[in-house]
């Protein structure tokens, strides 16, 4: 058993003092998550440590059982809060979806928005659809979960989530592509 599914047991069964030797052991790790949601998006005033405050916010009262579970979790609390942050900036209230532009040595250049709002509601749709598919792309995607890690998670065979995974990804590059 990993120390830090023993540290989530026992922050469960009630003790205080686990939940800061939990940060402590989970902080590197959820700093290389955040960063590599960060990534993904085109330069934005978010942070890996805002992520970070607000995963450890809202994995106050969620009960994960291991490593796995948590980090699926935080994953898909980092995904929720750089959508959000998003719409806020397209907000209409707020200017409505402008092109970020940057200052550099040729002058000034347009970096397009990426299209996050979208893969968002592509991903409603998934869920919809296919619930399970969609948690696999949360734990998979998002997650940087391995198959073999979301079967027991799901309380499926590894086979079944390698279907989901390529049923999801047909679903999500069929969708996008419209």
């Amino acid at each position: 058993m990993s120390e830090i599914t023993l540290l989530l047991q026992q922050l469960a069964s009630g003790d205080a003092a686990a939940r800061d030797r939990l940060y402590t052991a989970l902080y590197p790790e959820l700093k290389r998550l955040a960063r590599a949601h960060l990534s993904r998006q085109a330069p934005m005033t978010l942070e890996p440590a805002a992520l970070i405050h607000e995963v450890w916010l809202k994995s106050q009262g969620e009960a994960a059982e291991h490593r796995a579970q948590f980090f699926a979790h935080a994953s898909k609390v980092m995904r929720s809060v750089i959508v959000d942050h998003l719409r806020r900036q397209h907000a209409d209230k707020r200017g409505g979806p402008e092109s970020l532009v940057t200052l550099s040595t040729g002058g000034f250049e347009a970096i397009p928005a990426p299209d996050v709002l979208q893969l968002d509601e592509v991903l409603q749709q998934l869920a919809r659809a296919d619930s399970r598919a969609h948690q696999v792309v949360e734990m998979r995607f998002f997650g940087g979960l391995e198959l073999a890690e979301i079967a027991p998670l799901l309380g499926i065979s590894v086979p079944t989530v390698k279907r989901d995974w390529q049923r999801a990804r047909a679903f999500l590059f069929e969708a996008l592509q419209s």
